[in-house]
């Protein structure tokens, strides 16, 4: 859902990250990325509120862990070359907390 220049620049800020293409998950259902995601101890970074938000709880209903799940509404975040900073600066902040098992919705930060 976002472009590879958004993995290029969470790479180049010392942020472990892969597009699902990478992975080959690509075109993938909802529940198969969270899987691979939890295999893989990756954190999921979607714009996909309702699936994702289902999805992990039912996750967490069922007794199993997930690595986080990173919502960045399109409504604060643009994916075009000039949103991707914000989003870094974003993904960022809350990468020094406690991500696993929890939904997290982005802040916009003012500056970047």
């Amino acid at each position: 859902m976002y472009p590879p220049a958004l993995v290029a620049a969470l790479r180049a800020a010392g942020i472990e990250a892969r597009a699902a293409s990478e992975l080959g998950l690509a075109g993938r259902p909802d529940a198969d990325i969270l899987a691979a995601a939890v295999a893989d101890g990756l954190t999921v970074l979607t714009e996909n509120v309702a699936d994702f938000a289902r999805i992990s709880a039912e996750h967490l209903t069922a007794g199993r862990h997930h690595p986080g799940v990173l919502i960045a509404l399109s409504a604060r975040f643009s994916r075009r070359p000039a949103g991707i900073g914000f989003l870094v600066a974003s993904i960022r902040a809350v990468s020094v907390e406690q991500l696993e098992d929890r939904v997290i919705y982005l802040q916009r930060p003012e500056q970047v």
